[in-house]
């Protein structure tokens, strides 16, 4: 995986997922771009990489357009381009089964998962677009390929990142840019630690009733792990990647169908 120098623009990239991508793509060479909400934990994270001026850390709020598209521009102001943009930040709060889910929860998964994807894709292509070359990788969820009830503002969000990466795929296709989904089962991280016991409750279950009954779902009877999730980005983001493009890619442990 040679990415040597490249730059990666990670939402979300102070913990879980995103954090590990960060990780892995430093320890290729690249250059990354972090933003998360807490300018404490994006320090933290810092200190932790000890990467240098490679790594730097942008606070904001996905949910927000002006911080994503601030974020994309921070990056390119940086480190002078964009060759890769990991939209990774995403997660819910409140999930509900539909009769009871709130409007303000509804807009929450919206923002949170699919419009701050599409604000950051679209600016990136923007600078991606007049060079020919870039890859966007979107981490969506298995639940972007089945239904679970309580999920049902989540599994919606992701379905339509699916479909968005698909369509983008298409139009940017001979430009050098590809634009891919990865598809994770359960991964332990701390959004998941925060907020699971919350959605566990509302499915009629414990926290860790809702973990087992995840894992038996797949093959290997056990959550991914965040290594599982970036190993494939770095695939994605180098330059053995270039033949795959509008791809879901699942790192599931065989729970989807597809």
């Amino acid at each position: 995986m040679k990415l040597q120098d490249k730059v990666f623009a990670i939402t979300g990239g102070t913990q879980g997922i995103g954090r590990g991508i960060a990780e892995a793509a430093l320890a290729e060479g690249a250059k990354v771009m972090l933003n998360g909400r807490s300018q404490e934990k994006g320090d933290r994270a810092l200190a932790d990489f000890d990467a240098g001026d490679r790594a730097v850390f942008y606070a904001g709020d996905v949910c927000r357009q002006d911080d994503v598209e601030g974020f994309i521009e921070h990056t390119v102001a940086t480190f002078g381009r964009i060759d890769v943009l990991v939209n990774n930040a995403g997660g819910a709060k409140d999930l509900q089964p539909a009769a009871q889910l709130t409007d303000d929860e509804w807009n929450l998964v919206m923002d949170w998962n699919l419009n701050s994807n599409f604000w950051a894709t679209r600016r990136a292509l923007q600078h991606m677009l007049p060079t020919k070359s870039g890859r966007i990788i979107n981490i969506s969820s298995v639940e972007g390929k089945q239904g679970k009830p309580v999920f049902t503002a989540y599994v919606a969000a992701k379905h339509a990142i699916n479909g968005m990466t698909k369509s983008i795929a298409r139009e940017v296709g001979t430009e050098g840019i590809t634009v891919n989904a990865i598809c994770p089962g359960l991964v332990i991280t701390d959004i998941i630690k925060e907020n699971g016991p919350a959605t566990a409750e509302a499915m009629g279950m414990s926290f860790e009733e809702m973990v087992a009954l995840f894992s038996q779902e797949s093959s290997i009877k056990r959550p991914n792990t965040v290594e599982e999730v970036a190993a494939m980005a770095m695939l994605l983001a180098s330059d053995a990647g270039a033949g795959i493009t509008g791809a879901l890619l699942s790192v599931d442990g065989g729970t989807a169908s597809y």
